[in-house]
């Protein structure tokens, strides 16, 4: 459930921490996941973003209940997000192409959209 997977950790393969599931965001039209929001928690004064990330992009560690993210901290850093205090109050395909983009996942997007009746409209 989505309950379950807000507040998991998140690691890169080093073990290294890059936070926490804060949400997911959904997509109303599609009824899709668009992607993860990421909690940075503030490393490296960039504690005031949310960072977006493609459920793709992760693997599961189910020993250790976490996900892995294959990115660095510095990487992460230049990652596309949004402030905390100002949310997407909508879907865009734009940012979310670019967040795809960003993670390798642009072909996994770019399928969706076309298989997607809503958005080739």
């Amino acid at each position: 459930s989505t309950s379950s997977i807000r507040n998991t950790s998140v690691v890169n393969p080093s073990g290294e921490s890059l936070g926490s599931i804060e949400d997911l965001m959904l997509d109303p039209q599609t009824s899709r996941v668009q992607y993860a929001v990421l909690d940075f928690g503030g490393f490296l004064g960039i504690g005031d973003k949310f960072f977006a990330v493609p459920l793709e992009a992760f693997t599961i560690d189910r020993q250790n209940e976490r996900f892995v993210l294959d990115v660095s901290k510095e990487r992460l850093e230049n990652a596309p997000g949004f402030p905390k205090d100002d949310w997407p109050q909508g879907p865009n395909p734009s940012f979310t192409e670019s967040v795809y983009d960003y993670y390798g996942q642009r072909d996994i997007y770019l399928r969706s959209r076309a298989n997607d009746p809503v958005a080739s409209n």
